[in-house]
């Protein structure tokens, strides 16, 4: 980053580069997430194009409320729910359940039966003890339910730590180690309750090393060949889950969603053809992040600026760490820029903080803003559309945010800011 470079504005979706966000700010308070109709729609169709219809479904963790969820059928995705509550919000916003795939390494007898219940296209299963829950409360149900069995396969993502879920450390999914998904397969295939529909994989997030892909196929494509030995097995359906990495910072990648497409069904025909599996699997994505985080920023208004000798600056805005914990939890990097003055050089340095009881509640570790900062200003943090609202949290007992969309130039509330009432609706005294 140049240090006195104006902000490189291909960070901001594009409608909400004319878009008034000061009046945003001023008609629904901030902090407030402001999200991009018209981006979302765009990313999602471009996801489609690459993998065709029934084959993307959008992953809910990354955000979600009722208005999504409603893009999300409009453009003619699946969904990806991975607890009970995503499940709920999805059929209250009449989401048909025969799109939905059902995640979750701990699904509880309630959420296997709301699933079965509802009619869920598929239960992507994760232990033992999930298919042991599935075949009971199947038959109870005299219902023949499809699932996607879990595959952990022990691939290296080169991402966080935290967001990466293919090692065979993770808590996630089947092992190849020990034939342990291989029996998982003979459990389905011998069960009157399950029916094997395909396999599922989910390497982790934000990666950015698309090779790593190509290794997780090679070894489902291992485990198909044994299955189909074993138990005379056919793989229909190959879920790759998510995991592209979206671009955060001006020199972040942009990475293609043609390119991933390409490469992943080429790794596939590839893998089959190499061990003469017959015709390759329907290839599956989950995308989330890197549909709805460049799609979405969220707008602060800052309270403090406060040099520090020998130190330096701190811009304090009014949310922080309770709205965007990714900074504390993995060290994530953003971008910072006032939206009025977004043109302008940037040559002051400091650090975007939130106001809550915490050292570490940092937005923008090493922001560039321009000379002027000033208390009042509006600061915006782009970027901000994925585990932002789906993780904020009351800390400190702090509202959360309303949620806004965009499209031509007009804004529209569909999720409200939290009141204090909202603080103390749950208590019994």
């Amino acid at each position: 980053m140049t240090p006195d470079a104006p902000f490189d504005a291909s960070l901001v979706p594009p409608g909400l580069l004319g878009a008034d966000l000061e009046a945003i700010a001023t008609e629904f308070g901030t902090p407030v997430f402001v999200y991009d109709e018209d981006e979302i729609r765009r990313r999602a169709r471009e996801y489609l194009k690459c993998f065709g219809r029934g084959n993307v479904a959008y992953a809910s963790k990354a955000f979600l409320c009722s208005a999504l969820v409603r893009i999300v059928d409009d453009e003619g995705l699946h969904l990806d729910c991975a607890t009970g509550g995503e499940l709920h919000v999805a059929l209250h916003a009449k989401f048909p359940a025969s799109r939905i795939v059902m995640h979750g390494n701990n699904k509880s007898d309630d959420e296997i039966e709301r699933a079965i219940d509802a009619g869920v296209g598929r239960l992507a299963v994760d232990s033992f003890d999930e298919l042991a829950r599935i075949d009971r409360i199947g038959r109870r149900h005299d219902s023949v339910v499809d699932v996607l069995l879990r595959i952990t396969p022990g691939v290296e993502a080169h991402t966080h730590e935290y967001i990466e879920t293919g090692t065979e450390a993770s808590k996630f999914g089947f092992t190849l180690t020990e034939d342990v998904a291989l029996q998982a397969v003979g459990y389905v295939e011998q069960s009157p309750v399950m029916r094997l529909a395909g396999f599922h994989c989910h390497i982790g997030s934000q990666i950015y090393r698309l090779d790593a892909y190509a290794r997780a196929i090679d070894r489902l494509a291992l485990l198909a060949e044994q299955a189909n030995r074993a138990h005379g097995t056919t793989i229909g359906e190959l879920n790759v889950g998510g995991g592209l990495g979206a671009r955060y910072l001006a020199d972040d990648p942009e990475l293609s969603v043609t390119d991933l497409g390409k490469r992943l069904h080429a790794a596939v025909a590839e893998s089959w053809r190499a061990r003469d599996l017959g015709p390759a699997p329907e290839l599956k994505v989950e995308p989330g992040r890197s549909i709805i985080a460049p799609s979405a920023v969220t707008l602060y208004r800052v309270g403090t600026v406060k040099e520090v000798p020998g130190i330096g600056t701190y811009v304090a805005v009014d949310g922080g760490m309770s709205d965007n914990p990714r900074p504390v939890l993995y060290g994530a990097g953003y971008e910072a820029y006032l939206p009025a003055r977004i043109s302008e050089p940037r040559p002051r340095r400091g650090t975007v903080v939130g106001k809550h009881c915490e050292q570490g509640d940092v937005l923008v570790a090493d922001a560039a803003l321009p000379a002027t900062v000033e208390v009042g200003d509006l600061l915006a943090t782009p970027a901000t559309g994925a585990y932002g609202y789906s993780m904020a949290s009351n800390y400190n007992e702090v509202p959360r945010p309303a949620v806004v969309f965009v499209r031509d130039r007009a804004a529209r509330l569909v999720v409200r800011r939290e009141t204090p009432d909202d603080l103390v609706r749950l208590d019994m005294e």
